[in-house]
């Protein structure tokens, strides 16, 4: 069974494992060269790198048996390609939708904007888009408060336009695009915190003390994403959380998509 695989995530990598070694073909597209170090050298799965359009996601897979979308909750533009890509071609389209942290809102699990857990100054707070996310952030901080963004480098700019860059502190994957993004919004280079996570508790926490953070910035990522992790930091260290709302997606989970992947290839 010819299985194409759009990745890039925890999810799509274990997949790509687990349909290959049973006897599947498969190809893996992943967005960039950090994707396709991290899906690493499998027996019986194919790289397919970069950023597709609709185009380009048809061309790849055509003839193909399924086609599984294993990409970030965010991608949403991704997602919506490869529907139309996998509807216009007739191959069979699954969505694997990764689960949601069990923090969804606070680590009292009570839920709701301004919610708290009991620790002084800690908090959280939801924004639709990013746009909402720099303004409220920007507010929450105050004069000269710094703001740790874990959003990665795409939406650098939205923030850079609402707040003082040199009060910005993003966190972002250490290859050069990222820099580049972060030079090109004017954060200065001491700000920027270039590693791959996800990280522990105990490392988000040591980020948002070593730097002083007056508020923190992220998605709900989901388990494999550490946003659980996130967001026990900054109730540990009381510090308010913005967390951009998830778009509504629909699809199966990863036992869900495997299993019938399985059904598939009897």
């Amino acid at each position: 069974m010819k299985t194409v695989i759009f990745s890039g995530t925890t999810e799509g990598r274990e997949l790509s494992k687990a349909l290959a070694a049973e006897g599947a073909d498969v190809i893996v597209s992943v967005a960039s060269d950090v994707g396709a170090e991290e899906q690493g050298v499998i027996p019986g799965v194919r790289i397919s790198e970069g950023l597709k359009d609709e185009a380009e996601i048809r061309d790849l897979i055509r003839g193909a048996d399924l086609v599984v979308d294993a990409t970030h909750p965010y991608a949403v533009v991704v997602t919506e390609n490869i529907r139309r890509a996998a509807a216009a071609e007739n191959v069979d389209r699954l969505r694997l939708v990764r689960g949601r942290s069990e923090l969804t809102a606070d680590p009292a699990g009570r839920g709701g904007d301004g919610r708290t857990s009991g620790v002084p100054g800690f908090r959280i707070l939801t924004a639709a888009d990013a746009h909402q996310a720099a303004a409220l952030a920007d507010e929450t901080a105050g004069p000269g408060g710094r703001i740790l963004l874990t959003t990665g480098s795409k939406d650098l700019p939205i923030y850079a336009a609402v707040c003082d860059p040199e009060h910005l502190v993003p966190r972002v994957l250490p290859v050069g695009s990222s820099i580049e993004a972060c030079e090109k919004a004017g954060i200065p280079h001491r700000n920027i915190v270039a590693v791959q996570g996800p990280f522990s508790e105990e490392l988000n926490r040591a980020v948002l003390r070593d730097y002083r953070i007056a508020v923190m910035v992220t998605k709900e990522s989901g388990k494999s994403g550490g946003f659980a992790e996130k967001i026990r930091a900054c109730a540990e260290e009381g510090i308010p959380a913005i967390v951009i709302a998830r778009p509504e997606d629909e699809g199966l989970s990863y036992e869900d998509v495997l299993s019938a992947c399985r059904e598939r290839m009897k």
